[in-house]
């Protein structure tokens, strides 16, 4: 792997990265579900993505979505329809603001990349004033391809008028930053959420226990 840069743009991952997913947990555990099915409904949900991109198949992700909820839940469709809404309200991370801040004051440009319908996360941007940050909101959808498949990732480099090499994708996920880094992006991966990178992958260039040390990392590297 090359020797990872100082990113001109950086590329943020969105679901439990930029927002939080609580309001579905609590959608969840108001219909009686127990508050662990938010982790067993989205990693079913990342499982299908998965076996699609590896297939070279695709379905839109609010699809994926609802199969997993009917494969983890007994809910009605009217009940999951509703659990699937609050995607649409989802609030950002307390880390982010200020790490979007700091990469505009350097003069980095930021976009998000996200497995969702470009409106959801747009609305979100809008929503919370984070809009103001980011100069694209980037979908697999548009390629038909989910993350960690390599197309996502160079279609965001695409958009962006870069080489891969001058991209940084920030993430949770350390799934999310193997695949970034297979595709030849640098990439920063933030702990707060799964604590540590599986050996099975390769490691983050940069990591940090908030945003705000990842971005930091990140404008650390060399020229």
């Amino acid at each position: 792997m090359p020797v990872a840069v100082r990113p001109h743009v950086v590329a943020f991952d969105v679901n439990e990265t930029i927002v939080s997913l609580e309001p579905v947990r609590d959608r969840l555990v108001a219909f009686g579900e127990p508050p662990g099915t938010l982790e067993l409904f989205f990693a079913r949900t990342l499982q299908h993505c998965f076996v699609l991109a590896t297939l070279d198949q695709w379905r839109p992700f609010r699809e994926v979505a609802r199969t997993a909820l009917r494969q983890s839940t007994d809910l009605s469709d009217d009940q999951i329809g509703h659990v699937l809404a609050a995607f649409g309200e989802l609030p950002p991370q307390p880390d982010v603001d200020p790490a979007f801040r700091r990469l505009v004051a350097a003069g980095i440009r930021i976009v998000a990349l996200t497995h969702g319908p470009a409106s959801t996360a747009t609305a979100m941007l809008e929503r919370t004033g984070l809009d103001r940050y980011v100069e694209h909101v980037i979908t697999g959808e548009t390629v038909r391809s989910f993350k960690p498949a390599r197309a996502p990732y160079l279609y965001a480099c695409a958009v962006c008028g870069v080489d891969p090499a001058q991209m940084a994708l920030v993430a949770a996920h350390a799934w999310d930053c193997h695949g970034a880094r297979v595709a030849g992006l640098t990439t920063g991966w933030v702990s707060r959420r799964e604590g540590t990178i599986p050996d099975i992958y390769l490691p983050a260039d940069v990591v940090g226990d908030t945003l705000v040390e990842v971005v930091e990392g990140l404008l650390g590297l060399p020229d």
